[in-house]
């Protein structure tokens, strides 16, 4: 008699954008029939259907008693570190018997850096790489490592790949904000710059990433300026979130704690140290099964 691997849950951050929250939903959906060997759902920790606990439930309802979550998230902010963990921790008090265990996000995966240069190639349309400069724009936290992150992933973009530099600016929560980081990339003498989105999927803070660049753009018609797009469902994707389950089952975690607020005194965070976390409310998340997705109205 064969065991039954751990199901896969996929955590994703929750978006006010209906395109955005399909696009996950979507990815859910092929990753299952990519694996029709794994139970596999989806669920968000805020904004967006269906809930997490829904997509618990849906894995309990198949029969699962064990799974392994994944974050879909790049970097490790507040939702990966403290909303998804104590959102988990309910489900298991709501289903007495269920066991999982938790991967890492997704982060600057080598994989997902050769996305990355896609889409500048893509957006500069055969342009010499040496006269261009990326500005990496990342979601913006609270979070110091997480917005360190982001400059790590600029970095490792940066290297071996023959740009003249990578920037790094935040659409939201941290500085420098897009027209800082273009502001900044000319002070360094860029003439050619790509605006590049550090998002998975489509939706309000990439279309926002868009907008500020036109309007900056508009602003400054001796610059050229280029908006790429978000990395999407490739199959890179698609295999690293396997990659990442399959780290989770065996109990690779590997996470990083080096600079977290929650263990280390970080300058201006020193009160987060040891701040017990809290799931993220979700609304509609009584932890019920609901197969109506179709009445959530998502204001802008």
């Amino acid at each position: 008699m064969t065991t039954q691997p751990p199901a896969l849950l996929i955590a994703g951050h929750g978006t006010r954008d209906d395109a955005g929250a399909e696009a996950f939903r979507a990815f859910v959906r092929e990753l299952g029939r990519r694996h029709p060997e794994l139970p596999v759902a989806g669920g968000f920790i805020e904004l967006s259907p269906p809930p997490l606990g829904e997509a618990v439930t849906e894995l309990v309802e198949r029969g699962v008693r064990r799974f392994a979550a994944v974050p879909l998230m790049l970097v490790s902010a507040g939702h990966a570190k403290g909303d998804i963990p104590a959102a988990l921790t309910r489900e298991k008090e709501r289903h007495p018997g269920i066991t999982y265990t938790y991967g890492r996000p997704l982060g600057p995966h080598p994989a997902l850096l050769n996305v990355l240069e896609r889409r500048v190639d893509d957006a500069l349309g055969g342009a010499d790489r040496s006269e261009v400069t990326v500005l990496l724009v990342g979601r913006g936290s609270t979070d110091p490592d997480a917005n360190a992150e982001v400059h790590k992933a600029a970095r490792l973009l940066w290297e071996g790949r023959g740009y003249a530099g990578v920037e790094t600016a935040f659409v939201s929560l941290a500085a420098p904000d897009v027209p800082s980081g273009l502001d900044r990339c000319v002070k360094l003498g860029a003439r050619r710059i790509v605006v590049l989105p550090y998002f998975l999927f489509t939706g309000i803070l990439p279309d926002r990433v868009r907008h500020q660049t036109e309007g900056w753009a508009a602003a400054h018609p001796d610059v050229e300026v280029r908006s790429a797009d978000v990395i999407g469902p490739e199959p890179e994707l698609l295999d690293l979130v396997m990659e990442r389950y399959e780290e989770a089952v065996r109990g690779d975690l590997r996470m990083n704690c080096d600079s977290c607020v929650y263990r280390i005194a970080l300058p201006g965070f020193e009160d987060k140290v040891g701040l017990p976390q809290q799931p993220h409310f979700h609304p509609d998340d009584d932890g019920h099964h609901h197969h109506d997705h179709g009445g959530h109205a998502h204001a802008h």
